[in-house]
């Protein structure tokens, strides 16, 4: 039994972050050095670690956040790269073209777009980019927000190929001895765990989130549509292609979760994508009659900012030409084919297929010795992975994953883009500068946030008998909750990433803590680390960090109480629903899982 100083020592660190970050509203490169330096101090004053071993943890959480980061580089320079091309205009006006009702236009757009740019960048990249995309489009401002908000939240678990469970669930797991022990001992390697903990989120979110096309509609047709006669009587009108567009989706998502987390996101949108369009273009499914929002004289002032709808385009982008050249007259590169402008993706999901399923490439890509018709083959360890065993002679070690992890992959289909699009110097210039300067922000966050972690995860590492911060916490949580604990898993996670703005974050954070509470319970851990994984993707609804940057790009700063209160309704749904299946599937469905 903890004690009850215990807790509120192991406590603090997380407490400082939310009353930095939520109440006071600090920005998070502000917020998370000084609850490094709290979580620090504890576990040398009062867990009694001692000075190396919480520099060794810190050590962990430095290179953990520096290959999150490589990946997060990878992703945007990849994303710039097609905007400054005019690919990722010709993209969206592939997606456009195909109906002017707003509804199909969130669906297309809001949904299928936005779920694709999760799985391809994440980390607040898609309703930053999706939400000017559709004040392009002519939608106000605030719609487009909530329905780019909203529409992406499905793919978030996935997100940046997969780096919330390879990353956030993964690496964490496989550092902790404690829940590596427990993982090896039931029969698991951590990388195959983590493989059905993305399975079961996928569960999750296929059961419950399928609906998210039709929730994006009902939203806007009921809070954007006529004001004097609310109705949700437009969004039942084509609840049969929002329902479709959703299963269209989820089918390919949730089989490609059975390989690895890298895919989920980018072949649901991709496949799904593909069905629905099809389904339009041969006439099925398309509405009888089109709906508009009202006329513009009528929209209130809080609906628009300083950039009025039809005027946007893709953030800090210059417009181009699909041979690469820019346009005097702010057009898309319409001269572009669709299946050239989507090449360097379809190439991206072809190469991370082949370097997971492949044998013998996963392990030499990972800096192991392999054989080859009889000969041992070793890749040149450091120009494959980094790694620092036994940091400051303690038994902590670290590494980082130059080449297996997605951010090479990303980094060299950016470069194949180069010559494929016939980019100029400046365009490819302004792609790169426009990812470096992206990463500034999340790298100092990135770092502090991590090493706080990983010093609570790790606190308890250095003696025998010793239990560490994480764990204290998870076994008063268990106590304090009890048999009700399925219910709440991704409310945690959603309240995890709520504070930090990013589900990888959160599954750091809590990861750890959800496997040790279930394992309390006597919980199968995998279900309540999958829920872990679907709440931190929820709580990106009402993350002050992604709200703010989606309302800047469309001229909207100031709204962000307003978003979050909207937001509140699909994240109630998606909260309870995910509650009550995880405690369905705890209880009476698959009580013997590990």
């Amino acid at each position: 039994m903890v004690s009850a100083l215990e807790i509120l020592f192991a406590a603090t660190p997380l407490v400082l972050v939310g009353v930095l970050l939520v109440g006071l509203l600090w920005p998070a490169t502000r917020a998370m050095p000084i609850a490094w330096v709290v979580a620090a101090l504890i576990a040398w004053g009062f867990w009694g670690m001692p000075g190396d071993y919480v520099g060794a943890a810190s050590i962990v959480g430095v290179m953990t956040a520096i290959q999150i980061l490589w990946i997060v580089f990878g992703a945007l320079l990849l994303l710039y790269t097609l905007m400054q091309a005019g690919a990722f205009d010709r993209i969206n006006e592939g997606f456009a073209k195909i109906s002017d009702d707003r509804r199909v236009q969130v669906i297309l757009v809001g949904f299928f777009l936005a779920t694709f740019i999760e799985g391809a960048a994440g980390f607040g990249t898609p309703a930053a980019v999706v939400a000017p995309l559709l004040l392009a489009l002519g939608f106000p401002a605030l719609a487009a927000v909530i329905a780019a908000l909203i529409g992406h939240i499905i793919a978030v678990t996935y997100g940046a190929v997969g780096t919330p469970i390879i990353i956030g669930i993964e690496d964490p797991l496989a550092t902790t001895e404690s829940t590596n022990t427990a993982i090896t001992d039931a029969g698991f390697t951590v990388q195959a765990y983590s493989i059905e903990v993305a399975v079961w989120a996928a569960t999750y979110h296929a059961l419950v989130g399928f609906v998210m096309p039709l929730f994006a509609v009902g939203m806007v047709v009921y809070f954007f549509g006529d004001r004097d006669e609310r109705s949700l009587q437009p969004a039942w009108d084509v609840a049969p292609l929002a329902l479709f567009s959703g299963v269209a989706f989820v089918v390919p998502y949730w089989l490609s979760a059975q390989i690895s987390a890298e895919f989920p996101a980018l072949i649901g949108a991709m496949v799904g994508g593909a069905i629905v369009v099809g389904v339009l273009k041969a006439g099925y499914l398309v509405p009888e009659e089109e709906w508009e929002f009202p006329d513009r004289e009528e929209w209130p002032d809080h609906w628009v900012g300083t950039i009025e709808p039809g005027q946007a385009s893709a953030p800090g982008v210059e417009q181009t030409t699909g041979d690469g050249a820019a346009t005097t007259d702010g057009g898309v590169g319409s001269q572009m084919s669709l299946l050239r402008a989507w090449t360097p993706y379809i190439l991206l999901v072809a190469l991370l297929v082949i370097t997971r399923v492949v044998d013998p490439l996963p392990a030499f890509l990972q800096g192991e010795p392999v054989e080859v018709a009889g000969t041992t083959i070793t890749a040149h360890q450091m120009l494959f992975t980094t790694t620092w065993e036994g940091i400051f002679g303690t038994g902590l070690s670290g590494g980082i994953e130059w080449v297996y992890v997605p951010g090479f992959w990303l980094i060299l289909c950016a470069l194949i883009a180069i010559p494929l699009y016939g980019m100029s110097g400046t365009q490819v210039k302004a792609a790169w500068a426009e990812a470096g300067e992206k990463l500034v922000a999340p790298f100092i966050a990135l770092v502090f946030v991590i090493a706080m972690v990983q010093v609570m995860l790790q606190s308890g590492a250095h003696a025998e008998g010793v239990e560490s911060m994480i764990f204290v916490l998870a076994q008063a949580t268990a106590d304090a909750i009890g048999p009700a604990y399925p219910f709440v898993a991704a409310l945690i996670g959603a309240l995890g990433a709520a504070m930090a703005g990013s589900n990888t974050v959160s599954n750091i954070t809590f990861g750890g803590f959800q496997f040790e509470a279930a394992s309390q319970l006597e919980l199968p851990t995998q279900l309540i680390v999958g829920a872990q994984a679907v709440g931190g993707a929820i709580g990106n609804l009402v993350a002050i960090h992604n709200i703010v940057a989606a309302l800047a790009t469309v001229g909207l700063v100031g709204q962000e109480g307003r978003v979050m209160r909207l937001n509140l309704i699909p994240l109630a749904y998606y909260a309870i629903g995910v509650g009550l299946v995880a405690t369905v599937f705890s209880y009476v469905v698959f009580p013997g899982l590990f």
